[in-house]
């Protein structure tokens, strides 16, 4: 083994790097803490977790630099310095067995935050009694719909991530006889009707467009605060413009149109991800404290069907027991009123690791206690002898 080789291998198994890594993960938990006031807890973990490093914009400008090493290079770092000091440093025998099966726990920690970081998705499901839905909603995330109706039968949808919508680059979609084209986007902003008409001419040419002033706000990163987007598109067909609307998911409804003899709507709303099963509201119930507005417990009595009927049933919702189905868990989140309810939908696959790797530690530590003790149990009955 060359020098430059060995001195990559200390580099990466030495226990100064643990130490540097665990250090660098306090200062960078501190200050994603510290930020959290001004960002809120998504933008925290985008920019501090999931990333490879802090970023820092230069005042004035949209160049970024980087000044800190973010949770995916010091997680990955970590990660390798423990499997590496395992492999080189470490001989897999009885005595140490506490050992390995801690740091095996430790390493599937890290695996487990990883792929959550990855994988992890959220949605929200509002229901009102009575009211069935298939799908549940973003509330971070927006979409560009634009539905064809002429079957009312049934709406052919095509949905278009409001990303794209910030990218302005024209959009050319198989279902649909025109191009998406945007010609404004604002991640936030807000509207209001038009006062009068002295106002700045809208870019928009049909629809409610017209009748509506959009002023662009600030990003908010607030908990309780949301951002509505707001975009002026313009669909151009073969023969040339059909017109530019706003859409927002503030806007109450789609807006319609007709174009190659079939009827199309057009509207921003929340991205939707669509379930091969719905669910009913059948009862909200909110209890409170006798003689108080306390709240005492929430809980959601659902009927739960599957398209092909292979599973009909009733389930209940309530806070601490959340209902696991298909790959998913509905938490009892929130309520607006007294008959609506708010559930939080989380998709993530690797949600048991952090479980199984928490005993994994728990138990080397205890392997590792146990071995010990009972050498030391031996050695003070040989001194008694």
């Amino acid at each position: 083994m060359n020098d430059t080789v060995r001195q990559f291998r200390d580099f990466f198994v030495s226990l100064r790097l643990t130490v540097v890594l665990l250090a660098l993960s306090m200062i960078l938990v501190f200050a994603a803490t510290l930020d959290q006031v001004n960002l809120g807890i998504w933008a925290v973990q985008e920019k501090y977790f999931h990333s490879l490093f802090v970023l820092w914009r230069i005042p004035g400008t949209a160049i970024p630099l980087p000044v800190f090493p973010g949770g995916y290079l010091i997680g990955g770092f970590l990660l390798v310095n423990l499997i590496s000091a395992h492999v080189y440093r470490f001989k897999l025998t009885w005595r140490k067995s506490g050992i390995f099966l801690t740091h095996a726990g430790l390493i599937l920690l890290l695996i487990g935050e990883l792929l959550t970081g990855l994988w992890q998705e959220e949605f929200q499901l509002r229901l009102k009694e009575g009211e069935t839905k298939s799908y549940a909603e973003s509330y971070r995330y927006n979409e560009l719909a634009i539905i064809n109706t002429t079957d009312p039968k049934f709406d052919d949808v095509v949905a278009i991530p409001d990303q794209l919508l910030a990218d302005q680059t024209p959009i050319q979609h198989p279902h649909l006889p025109f191009r998406v084209m945007t010609k404004e986007y604002y991640p936030n902003a807000d509207l209001r009707m038009r006062a009068s008409t002295g106002d700045n001419p809208s870019l928009a040419t049909a629809g409610l467009g017209p009748q509506i002033t959009v002023t662009p706000l600030p990003l908010t990163y607030k908990q309780d605060e949301r951002n509505w987007p707001a975009a002026f598109v313009e669909l151009v067909g073969p023969e040339g413009s059909l017109g530019t609307w706003l859409v927002s998911p503030q806007l109450p409804a789609p807006q319609a149109f007709e174009y190659g003899g079939h009827s199309w709507r057009i509207g921003m709303r929340a991205q939707r991800a669509y379930k091969p099963f719905s669910l009913q509201l059948e009862k909200f119930s909110h209890d409170v404290y006798v003689g108080t507005d306390i709240p005492k417990n929430f809980s959601s009595r659902l009927h739960l069907q599957t398209a092909d009927g292979r599973d009909d049933r009733e389930v209940l919702i309530y806070m601490n027991n959340p209902l696991r189905y298909a790959g998913l868990t509905f938490y009892q989140a929130s309520y607006d009123g007294e008959h609506t309810t708010i559930l939080q939908v989380v998709r993530n696959p690797s949600w048991r690791l952090p479980y199984i790797s928490c005993a994994m530690v728990a138990l080397g530590l205890i392997v590792q206690f146990g071995i010990h003790l009972i050498g030391f149990i031996g050695k003070r009955r040989a001194a008694t002898a």
